[in-house]
């Protein structure tokens, strides 16, 4: 019996399952979870960052937030990370020790949270209380000694979770039914009284619920001060100043009141629920918070938002002398029109200095793009399990070369700006670009429509799935997305060649598009503009929504089905990560109706489109198709075995 008895103190690592009931679609859950990772870090990274540069910004208010945003990147990512290993590479397994280090972190953030949600309503109260005295109150020394209660407060309130699961015996199973590792979830795999752990746990909640009712006190004291200011106007300024941390309080207190009300007496609610009811506790407020002080407060979005408007005045600038020394041009000319033999191409509006940094990040791309997409094809054409409709035939192999190609077409002009500093291109080589950038993108989108009726037919009529997608019907579909992508580009060529040019031959863009060379013409465009909107609306809007259909139908089918793990798998076989080619087309959106913003946010927008979604297409298809995932590791642990 000694040896049991010793090793119930020193238990073997626990099994995270990740969300119960819906280990089928892991890998699809994984991708907004790794969205909202990374608006965690950038979103509070700027906001630190311009706090930190920003002497204006050098306010208690501001050094509150810089306290959030740093309680919020440590509360995500000793979560996130160990979620994402569960959801994509099924690494459950998690050691004691690493177990109550991350509930330690996850608690104690938990408990900076809320006092310095509390400080900050604190700030907001006298701010608007007593607005005199404001900096006199809040000198850095009481905010020195503010942090430094929340940081003791909260060490007091959980290091002794920690030895209190010390204490404790294990000697049952040791699965937790969660993403990451809690107290309570640790507690209730021990095999003694957990009584004192249950009471010490609803005495921190006590302090955290009191940090909301003292949250609630200062409101209502700070409604009292505002209603007896003398007016409208000013009533409604200091009610401005209080809109972002009423929003971040929602943020952070919502979630968690949810997932206590299903805990309490939810017992009907599935268990995934109140899983995912606690993850978005921990993942959803971090993303959040940054955003909301983003938009609402005045000199973080100026600060940020700043070299954008600086650069537009240089482009302006810029552009403005481009126009007078055509004007001069012509004018000494006496020439009516004139047309461009070449064009200039733009790296990094208003920062040419700048195009040499670009030079590894565009390496980088195009390597990826090109041994990503080898992989896929290479894996297809050696594995004979893959020899099906969305694989062989055409579908999942074209997209891949379309990628390929897609990136290509943009090569040659990359390479001149970034690398050797080689703007211009000639017009024939301009439109030549254009043809296959438009081309490509459009047989992109068909194929994108394929997939998605390759799907549907796969899910709705399994047993027929072979007879209906047969090779020749491949093949005509492979006809069909070529001929109707070169009858839709086609006409652009000879629109552009009609146009006479005689303004600035600068380019926005780093490559050619139509809607950007036609704007450089001195005569009318409508003609441009309308067809332009005519195949957007009836190439790539038509496409959207027949996708969209699509999955309609196929939510439809998989409803119908009988058994939930059927149903886990039929999703699970679906395309909807590759439809991100389509998310990218705000950039239309941002084109058509945002003239009013820098060039660099165009130029982001479009590079997004034709650099990262080649490399991130390959990327989805590894992680989400069993065969490919499993031959990639097979190719990399056969190399290793020979090191």
């Amino acid at each position: 019996m000694s040896t049991p008895d010793s090793t119930q103190f020193r238990p073997s690592p626990f099994l995270l399952l990740g969300i119960p009931g819906l280990e089928g679609v892991h890998i699809l859950i994984g991708f907004p979870f790794f969205f909202l990772y990374l608006v965690t870090l950038l979103g509070n990274a700027a906001v630190m960052f311009v706090i930190q540069t920003e002497h204006s910004l050098h306010e208690p208010m501001y050094y509150f937030l810089a306290m959030l945003d740093s309680i919020d990147l440590g509360l995500s990512t000793a979560t996130i990370p160990k979620m994402l290993g569960i959801f994509w590479f099924s690494l459950r397994d998690i050691s004691f020790e690493s177990c109550l280090s991350q509930m330690f972190f996850i608690h104690f953030f938990t408990a900076m949270e809320s006092i310095v949600l509390l400080a900050m309503a604190f700030d907001r109260y006298v701010a608007i209380y007593k607005p005199l005295q404001y900096t006199m109150i809040l000198t850095s020394k009481i905010i020195s000694i503010i942090a430094g209660i929340a940081v003791l407060r909260s060490l007091c309130m959980v290091a002794p979770l920690v030895f209190l699961l010390l204490r404790l015996p294990f000697c049952g199973h040791h699965i937790i039914p969660h993403t990451y590792c809690e107290h309570m979830g640790i507690a209730r795999l021990a095999c003694a009284s957990i009584k004192v752990n249950i009471m010490f746990g609803l005495g921190a909640m006590s302090i955290l619920l009191l940090d909301v009712l003292l949250i609630i006190l200062s409101y209502v004291k700070i409604l009292y001060a505002v209603f007896h200011l003398p007016s409208w106007e000013s009533r409604l300024k200091a009610l401005n100043t209080c809109g972002s941390h009423i929003g971040v309080i929602l943020a952070f207190f919502t979630p968690a009141f949810f997932s206590f009300l299903t805990h309490r007496f939810g017992h009907n609610v599935p268990q995934y629920v109140h899983i995912l009811l606690a993850n978005l506790y921990v993942v959803v407020p971090p993303a959040l918070n940054p955003i909301i002080y983003g938009v609402r407060i005045k000199q973080i979005r100026e600060r940020v938002l700043r070299i954008f408007f600086l650069l537009k005045d240089a482009e302006i600038i810029m552009v403005n002398q481009d126009i007078g020394a055509s004007e001069n041009t012509m004018m000494n000319s006496n020439a009516s029109h004139a047309n461009y033999h070449s064009f200039i191409l733009t790296g990094i509006p208003g920062m040419p200095e700048q195009n040499p940094s670009m030079v590894f990040p565009l390496g980088l791309f195009y390597t990826l793009t090109l041994l990503e997409n080898g992989i896929i094809l290479a894996v297809i054409k050696v594995d004979e399990s893959l020899h099906e409709p969305m694989y062989q035939s055409e579908l999942l192999p074209i997209l891949a070369l379309t990628d390929v190609s897609l990136s290509m077409s943009t090569l040659p002009s990359m390479l001149s700006i970034f690398w050797f500093n080689a703007p211009e291109i000639s017009f024939d080589a301009c439109i030549t670009q254009m043809f296959f950038i438009h081309g490509f993108g459009g047989v992109e989108s068909e194929v994108l429509v394929s997939m998605a009726f390759d799907r549907f037919v796969a899910i709705h009529d399994p047993l027929r799935y072979a007879s209906i997608l047969t090779h020749g019907t491949i093949g005509k579909i492979r006809i069909a997305v070529l001929t109707r992508a070169v009858c839709v580009v086609f006409p652009v060529p000879f629109l552009i060649k009609r146009l006479p040019f005689c303004r600035s031959n600068i380019l926005s863009q780093s490559y050619c598009l139509h809607q950007d060379a036609m704007r450089l013409a001195c005569t009318s465009t409508h003609i441009n503009g309308l067809y332009g909107l005519i195949i957007v609306i009836f190439t790539l809007g038509l496409d959207a929504l027949l996708i969209l259909f699509s999955y309609v139908l196929i939510l439809k089918t998989v409803v119908g089905i009988a058994y939930r793990a059927e149903r886990l798998e039929a999703l699970n076989t679906s395309h909807i990560c590759a439809v991100l080619f389509y998310v990218p087309l705000i950039g239309i959106m941002i084109h058509r109706f945002g003239k009013h913003l820098s060039p660099v946010v165009h130029m982001l927008m479009a590079n997004v489109y034709l650099l990262l979604l080649p490399v991130l297409n390959p990327v989805v298809y590894s992680v989400k198709t069993k065969q490919i995932r499993r031959w990639i590791i097979h190719v990399f642990q056969r190399r290793k075995n020979r090191t």
